[in-house]
Order: C-alpha cells, then sequence, then structure tokens
C-alpha cells in the first residue's frame, strides 16, 4: 500500500525552532526576576542588620549588668569608686558626724526635693536622709558618680557642703549626695544595689 501521508515542510525562509529551545525566553525572565529579588532581599537584610545588631547589648554590657564589690576594707571615713555599666559608682562609708549633717538640712533648703533613689518604690519619696542611703545600713551611700547638669564626674568630701563637688561648673552636693549650690537640676542618682552580706555590695 502506498504512503498517502505527506510531510509537512516549513515555509520557505522560516527559522526552524528545536523542540528544546521552546520557551527559552521565559524561562531566562523567570530566572532573572527570582534572581534579581533573592539579591535584593540579600542586600535589604546586610544593610539592616548593623542596625539591628547595635541594639542588642553586647558582651561586656551583659557582664556589668550587676557587679559584687568587697566592702570590707572601706573604713569609715572612707570612699571607693567603682565602674558599673560604663559610669563611676561612689561608694561612701559616712562618718556619724556626714549623717547627722545630711539629717539635719531641711527638705526646704534642697534645690531637689525627690531621692532619685531606685530602690525605693515611690518614684516621688522625698530627699531625706534615710531615703537616700542603704535602707537599714545609713552610714553607707551608693550612689552614680556622674554630675546631672553634664556630666562630669564630682570630687568626693569638697565644696560648701562637705559631699561632693563638681569642678566643670561648680555644682556641689551635700553628705547625702543632694544638689545644694550650682547649675545641676537633680541630686546624684542612687543605684539598685544591696547587701549580700556585712562586706559584699551587689549593685544592679
Amino acid at each position: 500500500m502506498a504512503d498517502t501521508t505527506h510531510p509537512i515542510t516549513a515555509a520557505p525562509g522560516a527559522k526552524r525552532i528545536d523542540p528544546h529551545e521552546v520557551g527559552t525566553d521565559v524561562s531566562r525572565r523567570d530566572f532573572l526576576i527570582i534572581a534579581t529579588g533573592a539579591f535584593a532581599a540579600v542586600g535589604v537584610a546586610a544593610t539592616a542588620w548593623p542596625f539591628i545588631d547595635q541594639m542588642n547589648p553586647d558582651a561586656a554590657a551583659l557582664a556589668l549588668a550587676s557587679i559584687e564589690v568587697d566592702i570590707s576594707t572601706i573604713q569609715e571615713g572612707q570612699s571607693l569608686t567603682v565602674m558599673w555599666r560604663g559610669v563611676p559608682v561612689f561608694i561612701r562609708h559616712r562618718t556619724s558626724a556626714e549623717v547627722e549633717a545630711a539629717k539635719e538640712t531641711p527638705l526646704a533648703d534642697l534645690k531637689d526635693p525627690i531621692a532619685r533613689n531606685a530602690n525605693l518604690s515611690d518614684s516621688s519619696a522625698p530627699a531625706t536622709d534615710e531615703n537616700r542611703a542603704a535602707s537599714g545600713k545609713e552610714p553607707w551611700l551608693v550612689m552614680v558618680g556622674v554630675c546631672t547638669h553634664l556630666g562630669c564626674v564630682p570630687l568626693g568630701q569638697q565644696g560648701d557642703y562637705g559631699g561632693w563637688f563638681c569642678p566643670c561648673h561648680g555644682s556641689q552636693y551635700d553628705t547625702a549626695g543632694r544638689i545644694r549650690s550650682g547649675p545641676a537640676p537633680e541630686n546624684l542618682a542612687v543605684p539598685e544595689f544591696s547587701f549580700v552580706n556585712d562586706t559584699t555590695l551587689r549593685i544592679g
């Protein structure tokens, strides 16, 4: 029997397309879109990461979240300065005369009437000596050693009030760390602290 099928021939000048080439342009376009999107996402993440990372405390900051200080060698009338969270903290073992001087000061004479003590539940507690000193251990005073004016470090047991004197702009604090004169607006801050035992103080 004769073959009655007719071969399909291309029109003159037509380009022959192999089967594996069909859809090649579409596939390449999809790949380019996906690749571009992936690179963009990586670029955004790489750009954002430094900003995200800087908000996380570094290892040094975490290590200093709280510190323990041996106070066994601090005699009455002596002070110790330690670093905590990158700032100095004054630890003062006050004399009985210093305590009495702070107690006798009328609250009306204070520039800042607030205790500024992070250990008190009442943030507006008055700045009495009792509210500034260590609870149950009144001779002990623990304060952030940074002037509340512009951040200088005051000098201890100097000035007209026997407490701390800031050499930068003349702010003066009394024996309870309360601002008495000069441009500083607030008393020296009292950080969170507690006594682990009679010879060890934990700050933070």
